[in-house]
Order: C-alpha cells, then sequence, then structure tokens
C-alpha cells in the first residue's frame, strides 16, 4: 500500500496532484492545507472519500476505490492552541477513515493529521497526536492504523518517539527533511504514526509548489493480524 501525505500550502500545489497520484500508483492521498470546497471528487483512479467541512483550507483524502471501500469517514477537532483561538484558521485537524482492502480481505484505519502550527508548545502537539490515535482506536478498534500529515514537530522528537513506542506505536521519518523554506526551521515536519503494519520505507518526493515536500509511505499488513471486526 502506498500512501502519500502532502501540505498544499494553502492550497497553491492543488494542481500537481493529479500527476503525484498517477507517478508513483499512489493507493491513498493524504491532504492538509487543501481548499475541501473546491477539490475534484476524483483524481485519475482516486475518488475523494471526505474532506472537512468547517475549515476553509482543511484536511481531505483520496484512495483507490478499485481496491478499498470505505466503512466510515470522520473529521475531528483537537485541543486548541493560542494560534487556533485567535485566527481560527482550522477547526478540525484530524481526518479519520476506515477502509476494506479487498486485496487482503482487512479494515485498516488510514488518516490525515494536521498538528498546531510552530508558534504552539511541543507538548500541546504531543497531546494532539494522542489524542488523534484515541479517535483512531474508536473508529477502528483493535484496526492496524496509519496517521500520516504535518506534525510541525522539526526538533526533539525523541520524547514523541519514547512515547509512541509506549503506547504499541512506531513513529517513521521519512529519508529527507520535508521543510526547509526557512533555514531556522529546516527538518521534519512531515511523517507517519502506526500500529499492525509494516512500514518499508518513508520517501521524501520532489519539491513543488508547497513549502512542504510530499512524502511517501509504503506499508504493509503485519503478519500477525490485529483484532478486527467485520462491522459493514
Amino acid at each position: 500500500m502506498k500512501v502519500i501525505s502532502y501540505n498544499l500550502r494553502k492550497n497553491r500545489a492543488v494542481s500537481e496532484l493529479d500527476a503525484l497520484a498517477d507517478d508513483h500508483g499512489v493507493d491513498v492521498l493524504c491532504l492538509q492545507e487543501a481548499e475541501a470546497v473546491a477539490l475534484p471528487a476524483r483524481l485519475g483512479h482516486l475518488s475523494l472519500v471526505h474532506a472537512t467541512e468547517r475549515n476553509r483550507l482543511g484536511l481531505a483524502m483520496y484512495v483507490r476505490d478499485e481496491r478499498f471501500h470505505t466503512r466510515s469517514a470522520h473529521t475531528f477537532q483537537l485541543k486548541k492552541s493560542l494560534h487556533d483561538r485567535l485566527l481560527a484558521p482550522a477547526h478540525e485537524r484530524l481526518l479519520g477513515v476506515r477502509l476494506h482492502d479487498s486485496e487482503l480481505q482487512r479494515d485498516l484505519v488510514v488518516a490525515s493529521f494536521h498538528a498546531a502550527p510552530l508558534t504552539a508548545l511541543n507538548s500541546l502537539r504531543r497531546h494532539q497526536i494522542h489524542a488523534a490515535l484515541a479517535e483512531l482506536r474508536h473508529l477502528g478498534p483493535g484496526l492496524p492504523a496509519l496517521m500520516v500529515g504535518d506534525y510541525n514537530y522539526p526538533v526533539f522528537k525523541g520524547r514523541l518517539d519514547t512515547e509512541m513506542r509506549d503506547t504499541g506505536y512506531e513513529l517513521s521519518l521519512s529519508d529527507k527533511r520535508t521543510y526547509t523554506r526557512y533555514k531556522m526551521f529546516r527538518g521534519h515536519f512531515d511523517f507517519a504514526t502506526s500500529m499492525g503494519l509494516d512500514i518499508d520505507s518513508v520517501r521524501t518526493l520532489e519539491r513543488g509548489t508547497s513549502d512542504h515536500l510530499p512524502i511517501m509511505v509504503t506499508a504493509s499488513m503485519s503478519e500477525i493480524p490485529a483484532l478486527q471486526t467485520s462491522a459493514a
């Protein structure tokens, strides 16, 4: 399964999505800072599953509909930073989708996530990450899960990695930095957390018009399946 995550920088990179999905044979495309109301229903072999409804610039997800059936899709609000309270740039910072993989006959949860900006503390972002993962566990109890997105977490990732491992998740960074616009903030902003999946690779793709570089996660189901139900 190939999953791409891309922060579109206030929707500026939306014109790149068709080529991005086609060139890499993407199965799931997770977006941040997308102008949700203007997104097309299809991008080549991908169909729009869901997008945030209360954000002008928010989250969206496309999936390969010949392989995946959407069981459910939900957006979630997370604890707000001062920036959020004053400027209200985003109400919903998590989009979670429960999918049925028709090739493997198994369910999993995939999510697009956008953490609070750098004006907030890492402690708030860690709170958001933990809260987001808790929502995904409710969305698909016991299912394999993958959350990708803009974590806005370029430094001091050691503590986050430890906390993820303590709660049963794996933190995966890409092979190259994903944000290089400002010298003092260069680093890995976009990465993935997962459970019940084998992460084969996380690649930083070529730069487009966004200030973030897209990442592509290649993952496979773990040999020992997570507990799951076949709820419709």
